[in-house]
């Protein structure tokens, strides 16, 4: 065999850019964390359950058409019969599509572990392959379903070993409540972002609630100092976030408030969270997260929420367990 055709062969046979083989003893400790996980769900009340690796690439329109994850990140493709199909970027969507498939009894509380797939540039601790585990909790429209999937996780982390992370806590409030403060952050950066060229613009025309994800250095002061959110809370959001705080704090469980955080899918209401490790060496530092999706399955198809009778509120918990994470 030629020479070049050997060092053809050598880059062919490697694993795609973007992921990794999973090799002892790296397994063994997979194993381990992966029972863990699944104990302490179990323990919760969680069942497992399977989703396709692949959904209909309107699944996931549903979760943030704005978003990076769903304009730019997405891995689809065409399938024989002409159909858009799309690997799974996220773990949610495709958990609350099987609920208003099925019609499972309420409330329903699984757990999974899945492979994800997001086409953004390979970092240290990021892959375009990686795995969640996670959980999903649906047909609760009450704020201690919150706080239960949030210990949940806490408790996951410290039955690991870990003991160097912070939890960041936020509400994104109810509908109105983001009607009107994406209208207030249109209207300041309106005034104050004048100049920051147009893909400020454009983001600001599509969602202004994507640019505190934004990590551009001169955009930064400007979103720093923009109005915050915890301001516009209707009254039912207000007291909702303040029974999740309390139920932690009746947990022992501390966090740190962080107006700005809005996660990276739109379908976040009221309450949001996530985890970040100061122990990990990696690009980004959050080690899970998650929150309410009150209306995700409506605007599936399902069933509407209601105050007495809900069917569409959850939350959700997911750890990431990319290299290095």
């Amino acid at each position: 065999m030629p020479p070049e055709s050997r060092a053809d062969d050598a880059t062919r046979f490697r694993a795609p850019i973007g992921t990794y083989d999973i090799l002892p003893p790296e397994s063994e400790r997979w194993i381990v964390v992966t029972e863990t996980f699944a104990h302490r769900a179990s323990r919760a009340g969680f069942d497992f359950v399977m989703t396709p690796m692949f959904e209909h690439r309107e699944v996931f329109d549903r979760v943030g058409a704005s978003t990076e994850i769903v304009r730019k990140e997405i891995y689809e493709f065409e399938d024989k019969g002409g159909r858009r199909i799309a690997l799974r970027p996220d773990g949610t969507a495709p958990v609350v599509r099987s609920f208003v498939q099925h019609r499972p009894p309420v409330p329903w509380n699984v757990w999974y572990l899945a492979p994800h797939f997001r086409y953004e540039r390979p970092q240290k601790g990021r892959y375009r392959q990686f795995w969640q585990l996670g959980v999903e909790s649906l047909g609760v429209d009450d704020p201690e379903i919150d706080v239960e999937v949030i210990a949940l996780a806490h408790g996951f982390y410290r039955d690991l070993g870990l003991s160097r992370f912070t939890l960041l806590l936020n509400s994104m409030g109810d509908a109105g409540t983001r009607e009107r403060y994406v209208e207030v952050l249109r209207g300041y950066y309106a005034k104050h972002g004048a100049g920051l060229g147009g893909e400020f613009e454009e983001r600001v025309a599509q969602n202004p609630l994507r640019l505190f994800d934004a990590k551009r250095d001169d955009w930064l002061e400007v979103i720093e100092n923009a109005p915050q959110i915890t301001e516009y809370l209707s009254d039912a959001a207000q007291e909702h976030f303040e029974r999740v705080q309390e139920g932690l704090h009746a947990l022992g469980i501390r966090y740190e408030l962080d107006p700005r955080l809005v996660r990276g899918l739109d379908y976040y209401t009221r309450t949001t969270f996530e985890f970040q490790s100061q122990s990990i060496d990696s690009a980004q530092n959050a080690i899970g997260g998650g929150g309410r999706y009150d209306l995700l399955a409506e605007e599936m198809g399902g069933p509407a929420t209601s105050r007495r009778a809900p069917t569409s509120s959850s939350s959700t918990v997911s750890a990431s367990r990319r290299r290095g994470r």
